[in-house]
């Protein structure tokens, strides 16, 4: 606990020496897209919760086509690439997968730790779809940060931020990592 504290202070620090350097004009910072994409991370629990068990698969190549289309359709009024917004929600989907494939193994292992309660998809879904679309905004307003070479700096320090912030173990730092994986655009 002492070293994620330490941490932290490391990541403010850092953080407001990047404030204090950075021009009037700067790239907006990261930490709301970063904070959504964490928040789609952690509701990969309740997603991997309401499957486990029944013969919904982990892979859901429909649904995700549904995201896909809808980001990419959504992404010109937004003035984004739509082959930009979709490699950033396919990284999205991704990381959803990493949680549900953990838990999973993990609950294999250990019954014991299943949870007691099935959660309904068709209440997840909505507040996925919520997050999606601030998702996709965000993408749109930090188009500047996410073209700037400082961006990978940014997105590391915003995410080691949201992953002291959210408390998130191994498992979900992993899949934090693979959703921000594609915030940056590529040079």
């Amino acid at each position: 606990m002492r070293l994620r504290s330490w941490l932290v202070t490391v990541m403010v620090a850092l953080a407001a020496l990047l404030a204090c350097t950075a021009p009037a004009s700067a790239a907006p910072s990261l930490w709301r897209l970063t904070d959504l994409a964490a928040q789609r991370v952690r509701i990969a629990d309740q997603v991997a919760a309401a499957k486990y068990g029944t013969p919904s698969p982990i892979d859901d190549p429909v649904r995700e086509q549904q995201i896909y289309d809808t980001v990419a359709a959504r992404a010109p009024q937004l003035g984004l690439d739509p082959a930009d917004a979709v490699r950033f929600f396919r990284a999205q989907i991704e990381a959803n997968k990493v949680v549900q494939r953990g838990l999973y193994a993990r609950w294999a292992t250990h019954p014991s730790e299943v949870p007691a309660t099935r959660p309904d998809l068709g209440e997840i879904r909505p507040v996925i779809d919520r997050l999606n679309s601030g998702l996709l905004t965000e993408l749109a307003a930090t188009l500047p940060a996410r073209a700037a070479r400082s961006c990978p700096q940014r997105q590391l320090l915003a995410a080691g931020v949201a992953d002291v912030v959210h408390r998130f173990d191994a498992l979900h730092a992993r899949a934090l990592e693979e959703a921000v994986s594609a915030t940056c655009l590529p040079r």
